[in-house]
C-alpha cells in the first residue's frame, strides 16, 4: 500500500513540471504554411537501389577496424596486476 501511495506521490510531481514554450521555436510563415500533401506509400517505395560507393565502403570499413581495435584494447584487465596483489595484501594500518 506504502508503495502505491509513494508511487503516486511521484506521478503526481513529475505532472506539475514545466513544458517549453514550442510555439516560439516556429520559423516564421510556418502557422500560414498549408499541410503538406499526403501521398500513397506505393510511389514513396517506388526508387532506384541504393548502392554504396567503393568511397563508402571504404569509409565503413576503417571505421570498423578503429572499433575493432577498441574493443580489443578494452578487453584487457581493467585493475593491473601490480594494484591487484597490493588489494590482495589488504589494509594493515592508517596510510
Amino acid at each position: 500500500m506504502r508503495r502505491r501511495a509513494v508511487f503516486a506521490f511521484l506521478l503526481a510531481l513529475c505532472a506539475c513540471t514545466q513544458f517549453p514554450e514550442l510555439d516560439a521555436t516556429q520559423t516564421p510563415g510556418v502557422a500560414q504554411a498549408p499541410y503538406p500533401r499526403l501521398l500513397p506509400l506505393d510511389g514513396l517505395l517506388v526508387g532506384p537501389v541504393a548502392t554504396a560507393t567503393p568511397a563508402v565502403v571504404a569509409g565503413i570499413e576503417g571505421r570498423v577496424a578503429a572499433l575493432r581495435a577498441r574493443a580489443d584494447r578494452l578487453r584487457g584487465p581493467v585493475v593491473p596486476a601490480r594494484i591487484k596483489a597490493r588489494m590482495r595484501r589488504g589494509v594493515t594500518g592508517p596510510l
